[in-house]
């Protein structure tokens, strides 16, 4: 029986197939392990509420990011394996359809997870897009440490923004905000200036 297995799972021609689920189940695996200790930690640190309204929304928001990454591994893994089986051959085309379907059956409705994650491709993709221009020659590559440069602009620009258009951040990095640079203006004892904020 454990031969046959082996032999199924082995097999090259079945090998699409079961690296879809393969992803499936990676995809389920890797959003918990990523999302139940952000909620945990960032739940007890700002949300108001009981301990059971806590947990139900760390639980759900944990169950929603594994299940959104396991469906979307599992469809982007399906259709690239069935455009190579039809084309008789990889194409780069293959992986920005399939994940470009994905991404708006999958990550396309709204809710606080998908919102968190595609934020954070978004700005995975800016500073990958802009190493690229400079690997292919579109810019020229700097001379001397960009990092810094980089790292002033942003902070300059997500702290003005803060300060003057607050409205237009997303929700919890204007409570991080605020509890950072608004909250440490106030203070009425000892107490609530170095073990409480308020």
């Amino acid at each position: 029986m454990a031969a046959s297995i082996n032999k199924f799972l082995l097999s090259e021609k079945n090998k699409p197939f079961l690296a879809a689920l393969k992803g499936l189940r990676n995809g389920a695996v890797y959003g918990t392990k990523v999302r139940f200790p952000h909620a945990l930690v960032m739940t007890f640190l700002f949300k108001e509420g009981s301990l059971e309204e806590k947990l139900k929304f760390i639980l759900e928001a944990t169950f929603t990011h594994s299940k959104n990454l396991a469906a979307f591994v599992f469809l982007y893994k399906s259709m690239t394996g069935i455009m190579e089986h039809f084309q008789s051959e990889k194409s780069q085309i293959h992986s920005f359809i399939a994940a470009f379907i994905g991404g708006y059956f999958v990550f396309g409705k709204y809710n606080k997870v998908n919102e968190q994650i595609n934020l954070y491709l978004l700005s995975r993709i800016i500073y990958g897009l802009a190493k690229l221009a400079v690997k292919r020659g579109y810019i020229p590559a700097p001379q001397g440490d960009t990092f810094p440069w980089f790292a002033a602009i942003v902070w300059g620009i997500v702290l003005w923004e803060f300060e003057y258009e607050k409205d237009t951040l997303q929700p919890s990095l204007r409570s991080s905000m605020t509890y950072l640079y608004h909250d440490s203006n106030y203070w009425t004892s000892l107490k609530n200036f170095f073990w409480h904020n308020k």
